[in-house]
């Protein structure tokens, strides 16, 4: 017997690529499946989101300038880490109230769908883009481009869900703010922590942690976020999200009936591109 109290951890955000604490001072209790307390996770508040989309609009020109091929090896840094925290992250979905086989394989699929995008990145432009026949002297050519700041509402599926949606948003050239599962927090800090030691540029994904309906309207009316997805919000709060959105005509993902196990396909990497054509005078 020992009258020693734990020490209670409590998660921070995950922003500019430092773990600063919410600006509210605030925190929520995050419990397992059966109720009982793992830990504390930030209550991001209405300022914590302007400053993860100031981060993200600072990060996101660096980040699209980057060649395709050096952001597919950056993110293929990042699953190589994730393989690594194999253990720690079945140990977070145990918590969700998965068994031990259905955890590690989702943390599989996990990793599998994030080496699956990070191959994306120099194959996408091929994919989307075109050489258009024209009549006249000219090479005409459309390319894609990343919209630029993206928000993210993750699903509930908190790690498989979470990548399947983030992956796709940054592999081409776009900059993410993500309000993390509200009842699961803890795999998406986890991802903060080997985001933070690895070669992603600080800004580049940025990781809130609490309410979805306090945080999500006001990603969706922030005049400097140029698209949202909203996979993770129920009906009520995505509709209210759309209204917010259509204010700088943001382009607004909202799928329905997910299944994280079936193939991704294309969509959640086009959603968030720029078509660009240029016409180019043919020389003699």
């Amino acid at each position: 017997m020992t009258d020693r109290l734990s020490v209670r951890k409590t998660y921070k955000l995950y922003v500019g690529g430092a773990f600063p604490r919410s600006e509210s001072g605030r925190s929520y209790a995050v419990n397992d499946a059966k109720g009982n307390f793992l830990a504390n996770a930030s209550r991001a508040s209405r300022k914590d989101v302007r400053d993860a989309v100031v981060a993200a609009r600072k990060a996101q020109a660096g980040w699209a300038a980057r060649t395709a091929y050096n952001r597919g090896q950056i993110l293929y840094r990042v699953a190589e880490m994730l393989e690594g925290r194999r253990d720690q992250f079945t140990e977070e979905l145990r918590a969700t109230g998965l068994a031990k086989n259905a955890a590690r394989a989702e943390v599989d699929a996990a990793v599998d769908r994030w080496v699956w995008y990070a191959g994306w990145a120099d194959k996408i432009a091929q994919v989307t883009g075109a050489a258009n026949p024209v009549s006249g002297p000219f090479f005409n050519f459309s390319t894609p481009e990343p919209t630029g700041v993206v928000g993210v509402v993750a699903p509930d599926g908190p790690l498989l869900g979470l990548v399947s949606v983030l992956a796709p948003v940054v592999v081409t050239g776009n900059t993410a703010v993500v309000v993390a599962a509200e009842p699961a927090p803890l795999p998406a800090v986890t991802l903060g922590e080997v985001l933070a030691t690895s070669d992603v540029p600080g800004g580049v994904i940025n990781i809130l942690t609490g309410h979805r309906a306090e945080l999500a309207p006001w990603l969706a009316s922030h005049m400097d976020v140029n698209g949202l997805d909203l996979t993770g919000a129920g009906e009520e709060l995505a509709a209210e999200c759309e209204k917010a959105a259509a204010e700088n005509l943001k382009r607004v993902l909202r799928p329905a009936g997910n299944d994280w196990t079936a193939d991704p396909g294309t969509v959640r990497m086009t959603t968030f591109l720029e078509t660009k054509t240029v016409w180019h005078p043919v020389g003699v």
